[in-house]
């Protein structure tokens, strides 16, 4: 039986690889002619290829493109509105601060029951501090939420998408004033307000966006909403402002 497979198999085998290779053939001729356009439908192929070529050129619909919205205040002269003195600051920061002002980051800590630490929430954001530290005096920590809730309450009430400001310097102590001129910094004043946990500096540049929307608002017109929050907290009494063009910012001492 082992014998009479054998010689079967040994018959076969030939017969069957001319067919398969018979079947290969074919195969790929018919795989070929797939991609290969008759005589007669050439002229139609072509007219189709060249449709083909014409729609991959055009560009595709581009979505709608994001809306600029703004608000519609009137426009501030920042340099005459806000340019409170030194000496008033200096008054407003002897009056609410802290007596006596830390020496250096290890003193500012042992004063920490006398200052609330501010963190990033929903109206601003804290940068990285590298010449001050977190803490204000509370009167000072209070008045900075208000001024973020303003600033937040505005964007609001006019459909406005909404945005942070950038809260870029607070409670500075005589080595952090050191280090700073000799950093090169011309504002860094022996005698700063920095020193009393008073005052805090906001940046009028580089607003953040805490809305997914398709809307959004220059720096400038963010600086005016800020400058018309600052402007209010003026005139009611509750702050001292100074524009710094230099420093991109707006320096801001709690008086009550």
């Amino acid at each position: 039986m082992d014998l009479k497979l054998s010689y079967i198999l040994t018959h076969l085998r030939p017969w069957v690889k001319n067919v398969l290779g018979g079947i290969a053939i074919i195969l790929s001729a018919v795989v070929i002619a797939d991609f290969m356009p008759s005589q007669e439908g050439a002229q139609s192929a072509t007219h189709i290829k060249k449709n083909v070529k014409t729609e991959e050129a055009k560009p595709e619909e581009s979505p709608d493109k994001a809306r600029l919205v703004s608000y519609q205040g009137r426009s501030i002269r920042y340099s005459e509105k806000f340019r409170d003195g030194q000496n008033k600051h200096m008054k407003a920061a002897e009056k609410n601060g802290l007596s006596p002002q830390p020496e250096d980051r290890t003193d500012a800590a042992r004063m920490t029951n006398r200052l609330m630490k501010i963190h990033t929430n929903k109206y601003y954001v804290v940068e990285d501090l590298t010449h001050s530290v977190p803490y204000l005096v509370p009167i000072a920590a209070k008045r900075l939420n208000a001024i973020g809730e303003e600033f937040s309450d505005i964007l609001q009430r006019n459909g406005l998408p909404h945005y942070r400001f950038r809260v870029t310097s607070v409670l500075r102590t005589k080595d952090d004033i050191r280090r700073l001129q000799k950093s090169g910094n011309g504002n860094a004043v022996t005698n700063s307000v920095h020193n009393y946990g008073t005052t805090f500096d906001l940046a009028y540049t580089k607003f953040g966006k805490t809305t997914i929307t398709d809307d959004y608002m220059t720096d400038d017109n963010l600086k005016l909403v800020l400058g018309q929050v600052l402007l209010n907290q003026q005139r009611a009494g509750h702050i001292y402002v100074k524009y710094e063009y230099k420093q991109c910012c707006f320096h801001v001492t709690v008086r009550d």
